[in-house]
């Protein structure tokens, strides 16, 4: 019978510290051990990245290697925040900002605990990290989202309502709609209610396009799309919505009357309407050309208005999901911000290229350069 093994307490420690050891850097999560006196006894590969360090923490000060900010990019004492955690505490409002100057949001996670692996009284804390900033981007965009919906729906179901009901109102008033001298006003309530709605039909076309790209549910149908008819149809189609603004609308085809691209055509259409769509919004007098020319590899195409134009600022951040100016002229008008970021991922999809030339109060150019696909 072999004698039993019988380790000293010190060499058990050193074992069980190794385990734990390897137990913590197989974690996802940064973790850092605090001793009392505000020292790292511990830490993983997963916080040396978050905190964007290369060497040992063991022994350093925590303040010194760990700054963590409030979200009005207030400086965070870190010591005494840990020093204050007297149970389990957690929180999601922290930051961090690199040397570089990025930012990542940070979920922080402080609970008191004994760190003597094996030996008696020496107590600290153990800090969790994650990086969240992903998780609270979706957050913000989905909060972003049902306030910017929310907002524009409600506007355009009030007016249709209200002047469907007061058309309803007229008519029982009235009685023989042949013979009444209110029928005006019943097609101009009426009127007014069906371009309300058609504004929200473009809405829900674009969260459907939205909620399809960005679940990768997209997909290409190339066929040919003949250019002179689209731009004809495109004439057609936006032709009355110039002349009631009293803008002149033309379209230019350079190339052979008979110029086709291999593409998908819902997309092209798309593509340009939003473009259109956004010229007509923001040009209050003179005109808007669509214009298109064909190249040796697929079909250069714009749309360029006289319109208020596009500030520096604002042109950075034109195809940013939710993105709305600040300028009063662009308020006028009803909008999510999410038609040209649809534009930028249809775009990707049809390997286009998009630019945008514009100067404020002169008028802006949008270009785009779709190439044939096989």
């Amino acid at each position: 019978m072999k004698p039993k093994l019988f380790l000293p307490r010190r060499k058990k420690a050193d074992v069980e510290h190794e385990r734990l050891t390897s137990l913590v850097n197989s974690l996802a999560d940064g973790v850092l051990a605090i001793d009392q006196r505000m020292r790292i006894v511990l830490s993983n590969g997963a916080a040396l990245n978050i905190l964007d360090v290369n060497s040992s923490l063991r022994d350093k000060p925590l303040a010194g290697v760990f700054h963590p900010q409030d979200k009005n990019n207030q400086p965070v004492d870190i010591a005494e925040l840990v020093r204050a955690a007297k149970t389990p505490t957690t929180t999601r409002e922290l930051r961090l900002k690199y040397q570089d100057g990025s930012i990542i949001n940070l979920y922080l996670s402080i609970a008191p605990v004994h760190l003597g692996y094996g030996m008696r009284g020496i107590r600290g804390h153990v800090i969790l990290l994650r990086d969240i900033t992903r998780e609270k981007s979706l957050e913000e965009e989905r909060d972003e989202f049902i306030s910017v919906v929310g907002h524009e729906l409600r506007t355009p179901i009030a007016i249709a309502e209200g002047n469907i009901s007061n058309a309803q109102f007229i008519a029982e008033r009235s009685g023989d709609l042949s013979q009444t001298k209110d029928l005006g006003q019943i097609k101009t309530a009426l009127k007014e209610a069906h371009d309300q709605v058609l504004f929200l039909a473009s809405m829900v076309n674009d969260l459907a396009t939205l909620s399809r790209a960005e679940r990768d549910k997209l997909t290409v149908e190339v066929e040919p799309v003949n250019i002179a008819e689209l731009l004809k149809d495109l004439g057609q189609n936006y032709g009355p919505q110039a002349d009631e603004r009293k803008l002149e609308l033309k379209t230019e085809l350079q190339g052979p009357p008979d110029t086709t691209l291999k593409s998908s055509k819902l997309y092209v259409r798309e593509i340009l309407q939003n473009f259109i769509t956004n010229s007509l919004k923001y040009t209050e007098s003179g005109s808007i050309t669509i214009g298109a020319e064909a190249q040796e590899k697929g079909v250069l195409f714009s749309v360029h208005d006289t319109g208020i134009g596009i500030s520096k600022s604002d042109k950075e951040k034109l195809f940013d999901k939710f993105f709305r100016s600040e300028d009063y002229r662009t308020r006028k008008t009803s909008g999510t911000g999410l038609g040209l970021y649809v534009t930028m991922k249809l775009a990707h999809l049809l390997h286009a290229e998009i630019d945008v030339q514009s100067k404020l109060n002169k008028g802006s150019t949008f270009s785009i350069f779709i190439p044939n696909l096989q």
